[in-house]
């Protein structure tokens, strides 16, 4: 498995971490591309034009490739990272897995709200299990991790609650299909940067 409990794809394509120097999946890692004036800019679509620079998606990783100019070193250029480049990568990341979740939810692939959400476990439906960190632990343990399925604690109660258009969920599930793998690509690399759980909760299994 990669970091945060992302699935190792053997048919996924494989990038060097600058930092670490290990090769693993694309899934993994966040892409790094530089402006026309050597600026370090995060590429989280892995899409932007220009040689791509490849950190695992690990605060520390990313702090420690700004602070010893591995960007540079990679670009074989002159490179400038940003005050703040793990933050600006964070909060990227968070909008990224919001925004699939309410495009999975538009879709009819996810519900929120306690009971729902334990139907979907219970019926089998759900995928991905998502609660909010700042949630009560005592109400999170009452529900369990989806057999062959994910669970990610990455996002806050009103970050999970954008996905929704509400103001605050703290349980929320994924079917299967959909846009749950993606779901759970882009949250484990948000499980990296916020150090947040993403394997299983407390509660039944």
């Amino acid at each position: 498995m990669t970091r945060g409990g992302a699935d190792r794809m053997r048919e996924d394509p494989e990038r060097r971490c600058v930092v670490t120097g290990e090769v693993q999946p694309k899934a993994g890692l966040i892409r790094f591309v530089l402006s026309p004036d050597g600026v370090v800019f995060p590429d989280l679509a892995a899409k932007l034009p220009g040689r791509g620079i490849w950190v695992t998606a690990d605060r520390a990783a990313i702090d420690k490739a700004a602070a010893k100019g591995l960007f540079a070193r990679a670009a074989k250029a002159p490179a400038r990272a940003p005050e703040g480049l793990a933050d600006l990568v964070e909060a990227g990341l968070a909008r990224r897995v919001v925004e699939l979740i309410s495009l999975d939810r538009k879709a009819g692939h996810a519900v929120c709200g306690f009971e729902k959400v334990k139907d979907w476990l219970a019926d089998g439906k759900a995928r991905v299990l998502l609660q909010a960190s700042d949630g009560s632990d005592r109400g999170k343990g009452k529900l369990w991790t989806p057999e062959g399925g994910r669970w990610f604690g990455c996002l806050t109660a009103n970050e999970l609650g954008q996905a929704f258009g509400r103001d605050s969920v703290v349980h929320a599930a994924l079917a299967a299909g959909g846009l749950a793998r993606r779901v759970v690509e882009e949250a484990a690399k948000l499980n990296g940067l916020r150090q947040s759980g993403g394997g299983t909760p407390p509660g039944k299994n």
